[in-house]
C-alpha cells in the first residue's frame, strides 16, 4: 500500500490490520513516554487547506508519537495566500523529502493528483465531498472495540449526506465489515442514485429503532449553495436526533464538529450511549497506524515496540 486516498484502496483484511496495530498504539497513550522509534528520521508533511482541528491535531500528534519530523502547512499564512498553485507548493515541499504529505483539500480529486506528483505516500485527510477515509478507519475502530464485531450490524448515517465525505468512506468501510448501512435525511440532501453503493435509502426516521448504531452527520451549510432545507429549525424538528429517539441499546456518534441544537440536542451529546468522545481518541492511535502501514509495510511486526 503505496498511498491511502479510498476506503476502496482497502480490503476488508487491509482494515483489518490497520486496526489491529492502532491497537497495538493505543497502549501507548497509558505511557508515561508515549513515543515509539518507528519513523525517526523521516519527515510527515500536513497539508491542510481547509480548517481542521482533530485531523490536524492528531495527524500531527500521530506522526510525533512515531519520532518523525513534521511539517505543517496551512493556507493562512503560507505562499497558498499569495496564489501558489498546489502542485508548485508541493514541488516546494519535496526539498524536505518527505515520506508522507497528508492533504486536506476542499477539492475532490486533489489527494489522488498529489500522489502522481510525489514519491511521498499521500494520506487523503478529507477532499471536498470525496471521501476522508481515516475518519472512516477510525470510526469502525471504535465500533469494532464497542461490538466485537460489525457483521450483520444495522447502521444508520442520519443527515446532510450529500455535502459529507464522511459519510462516502463510512458507507463503505460498515459494508466492507459487513454492515448493513441505511442513509436518512431531507430528499434534498440525500444524493441521487446512493444505493449504488450498496446502502439503502429513506427520507424519515419511522424505521430509525432498526439501527443498532445512529451515526449523525453534520450540517455542512458552508458546503451549500442552494437552500436545500426549509430551515434549520425545520430541520431539527424533523431529523435532530435526541434522546428521545434512540432506543434502549443504541450507539449514538458524530464525527464532529457538532452542532449543537440541530443535528443532535445537546442530552443526546453528553448521553451515555455517545461514542463522540472515544472516536476523537481513536484519531491518533488509527492514524498512526495508517502511517506505520503505509511506511513500514505490512510485513512488520503488529506490536508497537
Amino acid at each position: 500500500m503505496n498511498h491511502l486516498i479510498s476506503i476502496e484502496d482497502l480490503d476488508r483484511a487491509a482494515i483489518e490490520r490497520i486496526l489491529d496495530r492502532a491497537e497495538s498504539f493505543a497502549e501507548i497513550a497509558g505511557r508515561e513516554i508515549k513515543k515509539v522509534p518507528a519513523l525517526r528520521g523521516r519527515t510527515v508533511v500536513n497539508l491542510f487547506y481547509e480548517s481542521s482541528t482533530r485531523t490536524s491535531s492528531s495527524f500531527e500528534l500521530a506522526a510525533k508519537r512515531l519520532s518523525a519530523d513534521v511539517v505543517s502547512v496551512r493556507s493562512t499564512g503560507s505562499s497558498v495566500e499569495k496564489g501558489e498553485s498546489l502542485r508548485d507548493t508541493v514541488q516546494t515541499l519535496s526539498a524536505y523529502e518527505p515520506a508522507a504529505i497528508v492533504i486536506r483539500s476542499p477539492h475532490a480529486g486533489a489527494a489522488r493528483l498529489l500522489a502522481g506528483w510525489t514519491d511521498a505516500s499521500v494520506v487523503n485527510a478529507g477532499d471536498g465531498k470525496h471521501e476522508h477515509p481515516t475518519q472512516a478507519l477510525l470510526d469502525v475502530f471504535t465500533l469494532r472495540r464497542r461490538l466485537g464485531r460489525l457483521d450483520g450490524a444495522s447502521i444508520w448515517i442520519v443527515g446532510d449526506v450529500l455535502h459529507s465525505r464522511v459519510a462516502r468512506s463510512n458507507i463503505l468501510a460498515f459494508q466492507r465489515m459487513g454492515a448493513k448501512v441505511t442513509v436518512c435525511g431531507p430528499p434534498t440532501l440525500l444524493p441521487r442514485g446512493i444505493e449504488a453503493l450498496g446502502c439503502a435509502a429513506t427520507p424519515t426516521l419511522e424505521r430509525l429503532g432498526e439501527a443498532d448504531v445512529v451515526y449523525v452527520l453534520r450540517m455542512q451549510r458552508e458546503r451549500m449553495q442552494e437552500a436545500f432545507i426549509p430551515s434549520l429549525r425545520e430541520y431539527a424538528e424533523r431529523y435532530q436526533i435526541g434522546v428521545g429517539r434512540l432506543r434502549t441499546g443504541q450507539l449514538l456518534m458524530h464525527p464532529g464538529p457538532v452542532n449543537r441544537g440541530v443535528e443532535l440536542s445537546a442530552d443526546a451529546i453528553d448521553s451515555p450511549v455517545s461514542l463522540i468522545g472515544e472516536q476523537v481518541r481513536a484519531g491518533v492511535a488509527v492514524r498512526m497506524a495508517v502511517l506505520y502501514e503505509l511506511l513500514v509495510g505490512a510485513a512488520a511486526p503488529a506490536v508497537a515496540a
